[in-house]
């Protein structure tokens, strides 16, 4: 499933490091989600959203979209 992760974080000025602090991970666990090396639980997709002032659909993409 691919996402709108990167593209939503740079929106809101934040860098991997920050929305990882902000999220309570890793900020290789950003990068690996962000990449489409690891799909995240769905709490952490629910803080992601939070921080980045969405909904955890506007996260992702489903693959009938793309």
């Amino acid at each position: 499933m691919k996402n709108n992760i990167r593209d939503l974080r740079k929106s809101a000025k934040l860098s991997q490091d920050e929305l990882a602090k902000r999220c309570k991970v890793s900020r290789q666990t950003i990068n690996a989600i962000e990449n489409d090396k690891y799909d995240p639980t769905l709490q952490l997709a629910f803080d992601m959203a939070k921080v980045l002032e969405t909904t955890v659909d506007n996260l992702f993409i489903s693959g009938d979209n793309s």
